[in-house]
């Protein structure tokens, strides 16, 4: 009875060790290898599709028995991993529970209209469902993560979600230089600035002139405010026209005073910081230096001056 007994516990052992070499012991399977987990998925549909794919050391059965007794009863995670060559049983488990997910990123670059965010959207071939059009000034341009297989409804809603944390933020420090009365006219100027500079040391400069200007009833004047109801925000590709400078849009800041009817881009979170805490300058007026960057002036006078010199580098460049 005592041989049995032992001989029992000798099997019982070695069934453990054999359990505990299949678990931990590096698999076979060459690789890497990714593995994609739909939204949903059990512990027993992933070990399903592992086995399918070859990359268990035994059947599905097996590896879900396993992980049922040796392994964490955390879910495991959606998304797409990677999953190097000869991964143990124990490992992949954990990948797929623990593990970072293969990060896939869109990039929302400043002043990108919706109408290019929308494009970029659609142009994942890894996403699902329509790209809607968010609103203008609606999405905080950054970079932002995407899984495969997700909707591209639900990646746009978290670019909008950060912008409203981002503009609510903003907006509870704001100062009282800018005459702008809600956060809608915040980002909607701050488009403006967005697309009249591309230099950051510029952007609360540039703000400063626009909050002058709204400060005394002068129209804003400013060039992309026109060209936004022509192309939705994308390049114009040529120099702006005369009727077009004369239509009236709800754009044309130099037909009509004030804002325009909203926002003509999606601005970075420093052109909104900019507006709602402009530089203290007395310059109306800006005109390009013939660098990237721009020359500021108080008066029509000085203003006319460094038009006149603009137009003289733009000459010889060929570009007049």
């Amino acid at each position: 009875m005592r041989k049995l007994l032992g001989l029992a516990a000798l099997l019982v052992l070695g069934a453990s060790a054999a359990i505990a070499l299949l678990w931990w012991s590096a698999g076979s399977a060459s690789g890497p290898h990714r593995v994609t987990v739909a939204e949903g998925s059990t512990l027993s549909s992933v070990a399903q599709q592992l086995e399918r794919q070859r990359l268990l050391p035994g059947s599905a059965a097996t590896f879900r028995a396993m992980a049922r007794v040796l392994g964490s009863s955390d879910p495991v995670q959606a998304g797409e991993f990677d999953i190097p060559a000869g991964t143990s049983a124990a490992r992949l488990l954990d990948i797929l529970q623990h593990g970072r997910p293969v990060v896939r990123l869109i990039t929302i670059a400043e002043g990108m209209p919706s109408v290019i965010v929308q494009e970029k959207l659609a142009a994942l071939a890894g996403l699902r469902g329509a790209a809607p059009l968010p609103p203008e000034g609606s999405v905080l341009p950054s970079s932002y993560d995407w899984q495969k297989g997700e909707e591209r409804k639900v990646v746009l809603a978290r670019m909008t979600s950060a912008m409203d944390k981002a503009l609510a933020a903003l907006w509870s420090k704001r100062k009282p230089g800018c005459p702008v009365s809600t956060p809608h006219e915040a980002v909607t100027l701050a488009s403006i600035v967005e697309k009249e500079t591309g230099k950051a040391s510029e952007r609360k400069l540039v703000a400063g002139v626009y909050c002058n200007r709204l400060t005394i009833g002068m129209k804003l004047d400013a060039d992309p405010t026109v060209i936004y109801p022509i192309t939705k925000g994308k390049p114009l590709g040529r120099r702006i026209k005369r009727s077009e400078l004369d239509a009236i849009t709800g754009y044309n800041t130099y037909r009509e005073a004030g804002l325009p009817a909203g926002p003509i881009a999606n601005p970075g979170r420093e052109s909104i910081a900019a507006v709602l805490d402009p530089a203290p300058t007395k310059a109306l007026y800006f005109v390009a230096d013939g660098t990237g960057g721009h020359v500021f002036a108080d008066t029509l006078a000085e203003h006319n001056a460094n038009v006149a010199k603009w137009y003289a580098i733009r000459r010889a460049r060929g570009e007049m």
